[in-house]
């Protein structure tokens, strides 16, 4: 097997700042359409979501290397693609309303036990998948949370109401004591 080394390692057929532009252009593409894409398509993903993820990536290849094939130009675009995430991130940390901007904010979806339907309607999510982010959290529907909201990064956030919430060890042995102590007081001990 006889590897030639220089085509591997130069040849990229594209000017380095070309191949730069290219990868922020579609990582900005792409951030701006999943922004507006939605967080249900972070949180709950079905068949068809997956599926459109899969094929995304694909779709944009060429807008990124166009016609380099080179491993150097793979490599810048991808060390371009983790510097420019990696910025953002930080800018976005240190400057709230950018983080706004980028990620959304909270969709409050149940409050004191009623869902508000237009704000499921408005990310995606069916009942369905609301009762199923429901249920990982504790709780057996609606009913039972003080408040629910899709955070921007897809997941479903849920505060049970205080009836609902299951006692700690903490909470357990408390209460123990408080009933030991109160049957002590009364004279029967053991």
């Amino acid at each position: 097997m006889n590897v030639d080394w220089a085509a591997l390692l130069t040849g990229m057929d594209i000017p380095p700042v070309e191949k730069i532009v290219r990868t922020i252009a579609v990582y900005l593409g792409i951030l701006i359409l999943v922004r507006l894409g939605g967080k249900r398509l972070l949180a709950q993903m079905n068949n068809l979501d997956l599926v459109v993820v899969l094929l995304l990536s694909n779709v944009v290849q060429n807008a990124i290397i166009g016609p380099d094939n080179s491993l150097v130009g793979g490599i810048l675009g991808a060390v371009v693609l983790v510097a420019a995430n990696a910025v953002l991130d930080r800018v976005a940390q240190r400057w709230p309303r950018i983080e706004r901007l980028l990620e959304g904010g909270p969709t409050t979806i149940i409050r004191d036990g009623e869902v508000d339907k237009a704000a499921l309607a408005r990310v995606g999510l069916s009942v369905h998948d609301l009762n199923a982010g429901l249920m990982k959290s504790g709780a057996d529907g609606p009913a039972e949370v003080e408040l629910a909201q899709l955070i921007p990064g897809g997941e479903l956030s849920v505060d049970l109401k205080r009836d609902e919430q299951a006692a700690t060890h903490g909470e357990l042995r408390d209460a123990v004591a408080e009933i030991k102590a109160y049957i002590d007081a009364q004279g029967g001990s053991r």
